[in-house]
């Protein structure tokens, strides 16, 4: 074999590998052939009932599409019964949420395609969730990075976005950090640490973790969406491989933020020392949702974050496809007007909930859609112009 065939060789095998990768679910069976099976006059969209799954099913129901709710156990399908409006067409009601590897040919033989968000991957687990045989909105592999704070680092980084610093060895610590564990849980377990002693009586062993330092300012959560397949509107523009690129439109859907028991009420029982006395410590579960609007001349540093943190998200291997749909960039502003992102969910998050009738931004451009319908939309217009592959895993 001459030299060149041997180049070619090896940059065919390379190139069919990422395609399958793309191109193919679990299982070996290629998501191509999935979803050319499909009825695309006919598809359901299908998601876990939990979450941000309201909006989805709502959503999906006015882009004309049949909905699927997938839950456990009766009490959780009578709740949605409550509003008429997002019941969806059909359950799958299981006793245990795994149940649902078993499941995947049920859902497509009903044309299904899954709507990730944090209550799915966090019940199946990334490595369930990587496996499940159903065509799913987005890009699955990114989430292998979001589940890394290692990695979120590294990818955010890329992007310009400012990250707090990290702490590596806890006897460094000489002044408020806060302890985060690693995937979606929704603040539960996160703690404040002054030093080594604070940290050494509140960690778990057991959870991986990162100590990060505590930048104090306003949180706001920005709910972006990237969409690969327009080519007008605010256009990422692509960086290294993808360098003089447009890449798709980028758009904000709303800005929230976060409600968290206990820590949001300590104010009210004195200083941390003097609530610590009382054998009480400060945490941070996420109860709920608040909406917000940013200063207007801080959204082109917002937009700048976003289109940085899509733009790098195609450099992650994976042969580029990156991000695709809702995803969160986590912030705070500083009293210098500075922005610092802590955090980044690529998917859907519980936070796009206070704009289920629209917010404020997105609003300008379509009243009263929500992220929810914005996903069946992406979808509907894949499908219209035969690029449904483009934003499926």
């Amino acid at each position: 074999m001459h030299f060149d065939e041997v180049i070619f060789f090896t940059w065919t095998i390379v190139n069919n590998h990422i395609l399958d990768r793309f191109l193919m679910a679990v299982g070996g069976i290629p998501l191509s052939e999935w979803v050319e099976s499909y009825d695309c006059s006919s598809i359901t969209i299908a998601v876990v009932a939990s979450h941000s799954s309201l909006q989805i099913l709502h959503g999906a129901r006015k882009e004309g599409f049949r909905t699927l709710g997938i839950c456990v156990g009766e009490e959780r399908r009578k709740m949605y019964s409550a509003f008429p409006g997002a019941e969806p067409d059909e359950w799958l009601i299981l006793e245990d949420y795994k149940q649902l590897m078993d499941h995947a040919e049920f859902l497509r033989n009903r044309n299904a395609i899954m709507i990730p968000h944090g209550s799915l991957v966090e019940y199946l687990g990334p490595k369930l969730f990587q496996e499940l045989e159903v065509p799913t909105f987005g890009n699955r592999n990114i989430l292998e990075w979001e589940g890394s704070r290692e990695r979120q680092r590294i990818w955010l980084e890329s992007g310009g976005c400012e990250m707090p610093k990290v702490i590596d060895d806890p006897k460094d610590i000489d002044g408020p950090v806060i302890v985060k564990y690693a995937g979606a849980k929704g603040g539960r377990g996160y703690f404040i640490a002054r030093n080594f002693r604070d940290f050494r009586r509140n960690v778990d062993l057991e959870e991986e973790f990162t100590i990060q330092e505590y930048v104090l300012g306003t949180r706001y959560y920005f709910q972006f969406f990237f969409d690969p397949i327009p080519k007008d509107g605010y256009q990422v523009e692509g960086m290294g491989t993808h360098s003089n690129q447009s890449l798709g439109r980028l758009e904000l859907m709303s800005i929230d933020r976060r409600d968290e028991a206990n820590v949001d009420e300590f104010y009210k029982l004195g200083s941390l020392r003097d609530i610590r006395d009382m054998g009480v410590e400060p945490s941070f579960v996420v109860t709920g949702n608040t909406p917000a609007v940013l200063r207007e001349s801080l959204l082109p540093q917002a937009f700048k974050l976003g289109e940085g943190a899509v733009a790098a998200s195609m450099e992650l291997g994976d042969g580029g496809k990156g991000m695709i749909g809702p995803f969160c960039l986590e912030t705070i502003v500083t009293d210098k007007l500075e922005f610092r992102v802590f955090e980044v969910s690529a998917r859907i998050v519980a936070g796009s909930n206070v704009a289920i009738g629209g917010s404020p931004y997105s609003d300008i451009n379509e009243p009263g859609i929500s992220t929810g319908q914005r996903v069946a939309r992406c979808i509907k217009k894949a499908i219209q112009k035969d690029r449904l592959l483009d934003v499926l895993s």
